[in-house]
């Protein structure tokens, strides 16, 4: 162990249910995962009262279950951090260094790799995907024979926001060989990537519903990735951006619904295309945060979160349903908008999106279990986005020894308010945008580069720093402000030789 410090957590209470007899009695509680994208950890107003976007649907599901202060996506954007979650692994373990995939990318999930779906799927759920896909899913091409595996592999390298494969050569009249449907899931609707890449679309159980035969010129382009912003590209046949985030609620409202007349139990990833660009509130909520498009767009995520949430209590399953929201990673706001409209979107915390500092990765995550969970609890248990996998097995009695996953830890005995930490994790290893590692260990965190690794700095800015790498206590300092790194070799040795060997597990 690294300090003594462990900060302790909040408003726990006592069980009923001791982790023990719960273990005995493996439990088959409906599993409903709403992440959103790019919402930040200053953008939910529990977590940030003084912030100018109010969130009275996330707050009141907070007040029902357990929300935790310390919870990280395990990369500071969307492929990577997706990857992690459905997977269990860090997604450095894959292909996948650097960046995020795009609309026409090769499937990010191994063939045969155990997802969370088809975890649950083992135990018997049906399963869904309901938004945001963004991991790849091997488009058909109209003559295969011109593309070597070679060639594919070379046209396919992650970490590029240029479409490397033409979409010429592709046939949309095809499936995808590689969606959801062959990573656990019963059933998909979809978005291929984030909302401002093409192909602009939708796919449901890994086909199209309308053909592609629009085209858009883009939007918004000269505004720095923000506003009403989307890329050039193919659009399908009456495709809305702006009925995105409304069509892909509606469509989990009503699997959810669909779903509780079965005694079948069921899991639901809901992953958001929102506040993710471009920023598209709706008319009704336009002007309701003071914090320009991208807050009155989070505003609508609120009100989404809160169809989800009426509709699990219109059900009648509201007892027997295990909710989680997060986000993907941190918030796209820089600081010239911190200063425009004095909104934190990260909280305290420094950097952004993309970032290895915490604003880049510090999530809101919270998770509401009646009977299991007490209401209105708080943790401050260090935990990491690949946990859901280990969590939902220790839920259903699954042999976590069969899990084919490295860094993924049951959070149950937290969510049961047993532990005060996440049993067995020693560390938290975060990855920026750029591939710079950071690895948390209670209060002390080591960067082992310069800058942010991310958007907030440039490698020519990186350069310049003096110190070869960042350490700071976060217990003292949260903020990030105070580089220890010199002063504290004994900590970078040891937090150094500990990701050495979380980065040689194999599994």
């Amino acid at each position: 162990m690294l300090s003594k410090h462990i900060t302790p957590v909040v408003s726990l209470g006592i069980m009923a249910v001791s982790a023990h007899t719960f273990a005995q009695t493996p439990h088959r509680p409906n599993i409903i995962y709403i992440l959103a994208d790019d919402l930040g950890y200053g953008d939910v107003s529990v977590y940030n009262p003084q912030g100018k976007i109010k969130t009275p649907y996330i707050d009141g599901l907070a007040s029902e279950g357990m929300r935790f202060t310390d919870a990280h996506s395990s990369s500071a954007v969307s492929t990577p951090s997706r990857y992690g979650i459905l997977t269990g692994r860090y997604s450095w373990r894959s292909r996948m260094k650097t960046g995020v995939l795009q609309g026409y990318d090769y499937s990010l999930i191994e063939n045969g790799r155990q997802t969370v779906a088809s975890l649950l799927k083992a135990k018997g759920y049906t399963t869904a995907v309901i938004g945001k896909w963004h991991l790849g899913l091997d488009w058909q091409l109209k003559d295969k024979a011109e593309l070597s595996k070679e060639k594919r592999e070379e046209l396919y390298k992650p970490g590029s926001l240029i479409t490397n494969l033409p979409p010429a050569i592709i046939d949309f009249s095809k499936p995808p060989q590689n969606g959801p449907l062959c990573h656990g899931f019963d059933y998909s609707y979809i978005l291929p990537a984030s909302l401002d890449m093409e192909p602009y679309c939708y796919l449901k159980n890994d086909t199209l519903t309308s053909p592609l035969t629009g085209y858009t010129e883009g939007n918004d382009l000269n505004t720095g990735a923000t506003g009403a912003f989307w890329r050039q590209g193919l659009m399908a046949e009456g495709f809305d951006f702006s009925d995105v985030l409304p069509n892909f609620t509606r469509q989990a409202v009503q699997y959810i619904h669909d779903k509780a007349e079965i005694k079948q139990p069921f899991f639901l990833y809901f992953p958001m295309p929102a506040p993710h660009t471009p920023w598209l509130p709706g008319a009704e909520f336009k002007g309701k945060s003071g914090a320009g498009s991208y807050g009155d767009y989070a505003v609508m995520v609120d009100y989404m979160v809160g169809q989800v949430l009426e509709a699990v209590t219109k059900a009648g399953i509201e007892d027997n349903t295990i909710i989680i929201f997060t986000s993907d990673n941190g918030p796209y706001w820089r600081p010239k908008m911190i200063e425009k409209y004095d909104h934190r979107s990260a909280g305290i915390f420094r950097g952004m999106k993309a970032d290895a500092w915490d604003g880049g990765h510090r999530v809101p995550f919270i998770v509401k279990w009646p009977k299991y969970i007490k209401e209105g609890s708080v943790s401050n248990a260090l935990t990491v986005l690949t946990n859901l996998m280990a969590t939902v097995a220790d839920i259903t009695g699954s042999d976590s020894k069969k899990l084919s996953t490295e860094d993924s830890f049951s959070i149950l005995p937290v969510l049961l308010g047993k532990s005060n930490v996440v049993p067995k994790q020693k560390a938290v290893v975060l990855h920026s945008s750029r591939g710079l590692f950071a690895i948390r260990s209670e209060d002390w965190k080591l960067i082992q580069g310069k800058g942010s690794g991310g958007f907030s700095t440039t490698p020519a800015e990186e350069a310049l720093m003096n110190e070869e790498g960042q350490l700071y206590n976060l217990k003292d300092d949260p903020s990030e402000k105070n580089n220890l790194y010199t002063t504290r070799k004994d900590i970078v040795k040891k937090l150094s030789k500990l990701l050495e060997t979380i980065k040689s597990q194999k599994k």
